[in-house]
């Protein structure tokens, strides 16, 4: 099992959070691509990058001289999973309980 500690103190700043999106938008960044636009340092968002490599929300893969970062939404949809699906569980279990008696009305 993960943890879930280290992938939420790594959701819990927004720069972080920031590359994230950057990574959904588009996998496979450089550190020099990820960098563009933003008020950080480059060593900033690669110390930003390392807690979300140890958090298991990024990967990365050498290809030549580059390093490429990859997002990995596993851990994300594991959290989704264990704490937010078992809040929705009860409503959506209503709603169907709910369509079936009006599919049922209907029949009769």
């Amino acid at each position: 099992m993960m943890n879930d500690d280290a992938v939420f103190r790594a959701l819990a700043d927004a720069s972080r959070r920031a590359l994230l999106d950057r990574l959904f938008e588009r996998n496979g960044q450089t550190l020099g691509e990820l960098c563009q636009g933003l008020a950080m340092s480059r060593q900033a968002v690669a110390k930003h990058l390392g807690l979300l490599e140890a958090a298991n929300l990024v990967a990365s893969k050498r290809q030549g001289r580059e390093k490429l970062h990859f997002i990995n939404p596993v851990p994300i949809g594991e959290i989704a999973e264990r704490w937010i699906g078992k809040f929705e569980r009860p409503q959506l279990g209503a709603l169907a309980d709910f369509k079936r008696a009006l599919e049922g009305k209907g029949n009769t």
